[in-house]
């Protein structure tokens, strides 16, 4: 799949200058995201307090992380300049996105978080203020299936023999590339019932949108931190 990888006989060797990964840090904050966004969700929905201020401080430092790395990695055409431009698309631009919408909910709440505190339905005004934005969140759901469904198709997100722990399942691609898939695919059900939430504000549809967002934001998080072992030891196992 990588032309530019040398496999050479003492297994596969990888030009690490021309390989910068951060996907590590994108998929921890990106779980981390998840998880405080339906926390949120839980206590406006439940009638629970909440400290604007707190949850501004929280979205900023999830949010400049993603919009930093998948800015970057969204204009660098290739990042990965060894053989996998997709990785632009798959992890760049989903984490372009949401980065955007974490800073644009921490400025909110950062500025106008106590007049939101105080509103005798925050429930609804909160529905109102998201209203617009979220068919640019419906949208991206649409993006995250085209690419859970992609990567069924190419078989995309298989490690190498030489990662730790991933690689063991090397000879079975299509199993990390279903769990990858399925993630997505998680995000972006979360995401096209997103703007029936707003509207309706259903017992049902919140569970919808907070399981789905739930399950993933646990396992983006825990995979990403996972992956701190991997890599590194990926890195050492190929240079």
């Amino acid at each position: 799949m990588n032309e530019l990888m040398l496999a050479a006989q003492d297994g596969l060797k990888i030009d690490w200058t021309r390989m910068p990964t951060y996907n590590t840090i994108m998929s921890v904050a990106a779980g981390a995201g998840l998880l405080l966004v339906v926390a949120l969700g839980y206590r406006l929905l439940n009638g629970h307090a909440i400290v604007s201020e707190s949850w501004a401080l929280a979205f900023g430092v999830l949010g400049i992380i993603l919009f930093a790395t998948g800015l970057h990695m969204t204009l660098t055409w290739p990042l990965a300049g060894q053989g996998f431009p997709f990785d632009n698309i798959i992890f760049g631009e989903p984490s372009l996105a949401f980065g955007t919408l974490l800073l644009a909910a921490a400025f909110y709440l950062w500025k106008r978080g106590r007049q939101w505190e105080e509103t005798p339905d925050r429930p609804r005004t909160t529905a109102m203020l998201s209203g617009p934005v979220s068919l640019f969140v419906f949208a991206m759901g649409l993006a995250c299936l085209a690419i859970a469904a992609a990567g069924w198709k190419y078989t995309l997100f298989a490690a190498p023999p030489e990662e730790p722990i991933s690689g063991e399942f090397a000879d079975h691609p299509q199993l990390e590339a279903s769990f990858i898939s399925g993630l997505y695919v998680l995000v972006g059900l979360g995401a096209l019932f997103y703007p029936a939430l707003l509207r309706r504000r259903s017992n049902t549809t919140a569970w919808i949108v907070g399981t789905c967002w739930t399950l993933s934001g646990l396992a983006f998080l825990a995979f990403g931190a996972l992956n701190y072992f991997t890599h590194i030891g990926l890195i050492i196992n190929t240079m």
